[in-house]
């Protein structure tokens, strides 16, 4: 499957190996701003949207581009999972298009979450969290980070992590299994969690069990409750078991892994030790091997009223599925909390007739606008996504 490599990509990664070759030390100044033409080289106009909705590249040539958090100042800042990178993206000029990339490091360990709060930026490696104090006053001359942990498991096998605080101020972090199907907490009961934990990394305790592998959550605008994608198992066929999306009502739920998946069904190995009675079902299944990512709440003003009654969930795609499915922003209606609907919002990106791909969206944010932004670690880019009701066709 051919990827799309762009003057603009090859002249990042040129950067990057600049970077990594002299070795500088992070209290040194890095790279300088890297001023970023827009190519217009990925085949947007193959995405389909509803009626009204319009998309644009806000940022391409962005390697790995995977997890999104937004500064005070307006700093776009993007972690990677195996290009070791974060990144600061800027839009000088106000006309939604980033036109300054800076580099902040290459040297990280799969630093796939990000998060901001209170002037830091907070980056989750495998096995430990850093803290970059005053971020945005400090892009050109990036500090010495703080270590707010460094004692999480090191495995790499679902290894990364997506972090993000919650409404009570707490740090929330999960822990993979470290395995396709394992029953792994007699090696460390972390695994299979969401933990939680104050800014400065005490009083951390484990929120949710049970949990495969989330890589996105956030919490419902209107109830403050935890919900969060989980991802199912792979090696029980193309159509099972669904992946998840679940909601925490209170600290302590176990939701069924490895015993049971979906809610409904018992897993081959280990599903004669516990019954799926046992567990919380998901709020909604979703389809098998989507590799659901991010989950987000839509409260903004720009898209019409009736977005605000669904969850919008970021689907990666499949990888070893005989045909391919997911790499689409999904949507999933709700009344209340229950779900009364799951359907798609954009695709395009996987061509189903021809199983080419040129894009998997990895993350989702809302812009204070109420626009859209989009990630996607495939096409190396970021998108946004807004609604113009003057193109509306009655």
């Amino acid at each position: 499957m051919k990827r799309y490599y762009t003057p603009v990509k090859i002249t990042v990664l040129i950067i990057l190996a600049a970077i990594t070759f002299s070795c500088k030390e992070k209290s040194e100044p890095k790279e300088k701003a890297v001023l970023i033409p827009y190519n217009g080289s990925l085949p947007i106009q193959n995405l389909k949207l509803p009626d009204g909705f319009k998309i644009d590249v806000y940022a391409e040539g962005i390697d790995g581009a995977r997890s999104m958090a937004m500064g005070d100042d307006g700093t776009l800042f993007v972690g990677t999972r195996n290009e070791k990178t974060v990144y600061a993206l800027q839009d000088t000029d106000g006309d939604y298009r980033a036109d300054m990339v800076k580099i902040l490091d290459s040297t990280l360990e799969v630093p796939n979450g990000i998060a901001f709060k209170d002037g830091a930026l907070y980056v989750a490696e495998v096995g430990r969290l850093l803290r970059y104090p005053d971020i945005e006053e400090n892009l050109d001359k990036l500090q010495e980070p703080e270590v707010v942990y460094d004692d999480y498991p090191t495995e790499f096998h679902h290894g990364w992590k997506y972090i993000a605080f919650g409404p009570d101020g707490k740090l929330y972090v999960p822990v993979g299994a470290p395995c396709n199907i394992c029953d792994s907490t007699g090696v460390d009961e972390r695994f299979t969690t969401i933990t939680r934990m104050d800014p400065d990394g005490s009083n951390r305790e484990i929120y949710a069990r049970g949990v495969r592998n989330t890589v996105g959550f956030s919490w419902h605008p209107e109830t403050g409750e935890l919900w969060f994608t989980d991802n199912g198992r792979d090696m029980m066929g193309d159509d099972v078991p669904p992946c998840e999306l679940n909601r925490v009502e209170e600290a302590g739920q176990h939701f069924g892994y490895p015993f049971c998946h979906g809610g409904t069904i018992a897993d081959p190995e280990f599903g004669d030790q516990r019954p799926c009675s046992d567990f919380v079902s998901p709020v909604q299944a979703l389809g098998a091997h989507v590799a659901p990512l991010a989950v987000k709440f839509y409260r903004g003003n720009n898209f019409p009223e009736v977005y605000k009654q669904y969850a919008f969930i970021a689907e990666h795609g499949s990888w070893n599925r005989s045909s391919k499915v997911g790499y689409k922003i999904s949507l999933v209606k709700l009344d209340g909390n229950t779900a009364i609907g799951y359907e798609t919002f954009i695709d395009g990106w996987l061509n189903e007739a021809t199983q080419e791909v040129f894009g998997r969206p990895v993350d989702i944010m809302f812009l204070n606008d109420g626009s859209m932004f989009i990630s996607d670690d495939y096409g190396d880019a970021i998108y946004r996504v807004w609604y113009d009701s003057a193109v509306v066709v009655e």
